[in-house]
């Protein structure tokens, strides 16, 4: 850190030391007491929140009662294990056999060099590969187990694992052993200070620093392109972006994204905008800005969501612009939302949405993913209890979920950069967005936890009205682009492909390589990734991956090239404020501006 006190040979002198000693001290001692005034005041903590321990406690009834799993699984490590000293003393006798065990692709905890070259280093790594390997297999192999609680005793596990991995420790780790001796332990003090401002910032609660938050600033160099709000009520701002061509197709696009996040994860920087680049198309682009709720709102259902949200914004649309008819696109849990809207508009005789787009969007929760291991009804009722007391559930909370789901990248890699190497976090947009989380209404988020994720109740006909109205998918006949992506772990892809087989309309599956954002942000110029596209839909999924096309690069211009039979003829392009809505203020508005506690 650019305050820390130096010695002539670049290391921190004895008082600089002392002086940084000190302040930890008095903060740590501040933090401690803040934490007991807090313990004091909400009473003991609640046992088990997360309902894992009687998960665990039949996991091991079941494992008792079939020992010879336990043994063939111990058996198996013992062999790994003889294997493993074979190869280590043949690298100390100067050989270079192959080893045993490597990490998984992509797995970024041993990247120096250091694990592979360093005999020490090397027996540790595959010793923890091994190791993990064994335990997570003895714990899938269990047979059974309630399909809730192997799921449970799965993801836990890996957490587990993931925590004890010996990148996570300094005596274990090349290089933080190689930065502390140079730095002759700098490091270790820049790391608790960052760890203390963590705790601050957390209010006792552990929030990391994922990103440099000064490098950002909503409307400067993220959700910076241009626009105007045109219409506001209580739970979302609309706004309307400036065209960048002299003419535009005549059906309006109305982009609705989830808002459990931010919608500027389509407009982080020019070169990677949805939003740009749908306006660079000939598109009038409308998005849905959701409102960041506080505890006036804790009333609002997910009913007033359909009314006020899609349904208000495609009002809105036809005073700013004079169409009534819109396409549309819905992002995560826009686009389930979406699926909502259009199920009640069949109902209402209302076809004023001419096509649909669905970015990783879960209709059917029936094989719901890893999410699925934090909603049973002993945690539904532990998350209802908190957010009757506050109004809303805190968007931390939501976002520390989805940290666990990909914990080696988005909380030990930070573990290790932050606190035992001592550095500052890179500058990234997409963690800057992630750290900017939203609140959940207590009444809505309730209502779509318990019919959506954990009773499945959407794809049954009638099993959720919405303004009095009996949802039923199979009723769309709206056209449907529906687009998923292969690593999605928030939407997996093969429950997402419930859409084919549910709406009456035409559905085209599209299958985007890469995760819940890449696979989406991906612009044609980034010449990233690839997808799958397949003219057929079979029952299966994986039966329509088998028979499916592969195309290099990114899935935009195939979504523009069917979008666009619905958008319409070619009209002079439309600015904010032509219509009968003038701007309210600038893009990108008030209410994404609005950062939760």
């Amino acid at each position: 850190m650019d305050n820390q006190p130096h010695g002539p040979d670049g290391a921190a002198d004895a008082d600089g030391v002392h002086q940084v000693m000190a302040e930890i001290a008095q903060r740590s001692q501040r933090l401690v007491k803040d934490f007991l005034e807090r313990q004091a005041a909400n009473g003991p903590p609640e046992f088990d929140p997360l309902n894992v321990g009687g998960a665990f406690m039949e996991m091991t009834t079941r494992m008792m009662a079939n020992p010879l799993h336990v043994i063939d699984a111990n058996i198996g490590l013992w062999k790994d294990y003889v294997a493993l000293w074979q190869h280590a003393a043949s690298r100390m006798m100067g050989s270079e056999p192959e080893p045993i065990v490597t990490p998984e692709p992509g797995d970024r905890r041993f990247k120096d060099k250091a694990w592979r070259e360093n005999e020490v280093f090397d027996y540790l790594k595959q010793s923890y590969l091994l190791t993990s390997r064994w335990l997570q297999c003895a714990v899938k192999g269990v047979k059974g187990l309630d399909p809730k609680d192997k799921q449970k005793v799965d993801f836990y596990t890996r957490q587990f694992v993931e925590a004890l991995s010996p990148a996570n420790f300094l005596v274990t780790n090349p290089e933080v052993l190689r930065a502390t001796i140079e730095s002759h332990g700098e490091n270790l003090l820049n790391g608790l200070r960052n760890l203390l401002e963590d705790l601050e910032r957390g209010k006792g609660k552990l929030n990391i620093k994922m990103t440099d938050h000064e490098a950002f600033e909503v409307g400067r160099n993220v959700a910076a392109a241009k626009g105007k709000v045109v219409f506001r009520n209580a739970l979302i701002e609309l706004i309307q972006f400036e065209p960048s061509t002299k003419a535009v197709f005549q059906r309006p696009l109305l982009i609705m994204p989830p808002w459990i996040n931010k919608y500027y994860i389509l407009d982080l920087r020019p070169e990677n905008s949805f939003i740009k680049w749908a306006a660079d198309q000939g598109h009038t682009v409308f998005v849905i800005s959701w409102v960041n709720p506080d505890a006036t709102l804790a009333h609002k259902t997910f009913d007033d969501y359909m009314l006020e949200g899609p349904l208000a914004a495609l009002d809105a649309i036809e005073q700013a612009t004079g169409e009534a008819k819109i396409n549309a696109i819905g992002y995560c849990l826009g686009g389930t939302l979406l699926a909502c809207a259009l199920a009640w508009m069949a109902i209402k005789k209302d076809d004023r949405i001419q096509s649909a787009t669905f970015f990783t969007t879960m209709i059917d929760f029936a094989e719901a993913g890893e999410l699925a291991v934090f909603i049973d009804e002993t945690q539904l009722e532990s998350l209802e209890k908190k957010m009757s007391q506050r109004g809303y559930l805190n968007g931390g909370e939501m976002g520390a979920t989805f940290n666990m789901m990909r914990g080696n990248d988005l909380i030990w890699s930070f573990v290790v950069n932050n606190y035992l190497l001592g550095k500052e976090p890179f500058p990234f947009d997409l963690l800057y967005w992630n750290a900017d989380a939203t609140r959940m209404p207590a009444v809505m988020h309730s209502f779509y936890l318990r019919k959506m994720y954990h009773e499945n109740k959407l794809v049954e006909p009638g099993g959720i009205a919405l303004n009095g109205v009996p949802l039923d998918l199979r009723k769309i006949a709206t056209p449907s682009y529906v687009v998923s992506t292969r690593e999605d772990h928030i939407a997996p892809w093969k429950s997402t492909y419930a859409a084919t087989g549910l709406y009456k309309g035409p559905v085209k599956f599209v299958l985007s390589a890469s995760g819940h954002i890449a696979g989406i942000v991906n612009p044609p110029a980034a010449g990233k990734y690839n997808y799958w596209t397949n003219d057929k839909n079979p029952k299966s999924a994986d039966a329509w991956l088998a028979a499916a096309q592969e195309h290099p690069g990114s899935w935009w211009p195939d979504w523009q090239k069917w979008v666009a039979r619905f958008a319409g003829k070619w009209v002079p392009a439309r600015r904010p404020g032509d219509g009968k809505l003038k701007p309210l203020c600038d893009a990108p508005g008030e209410y994404v501006k609005v950062r939760a506690d």
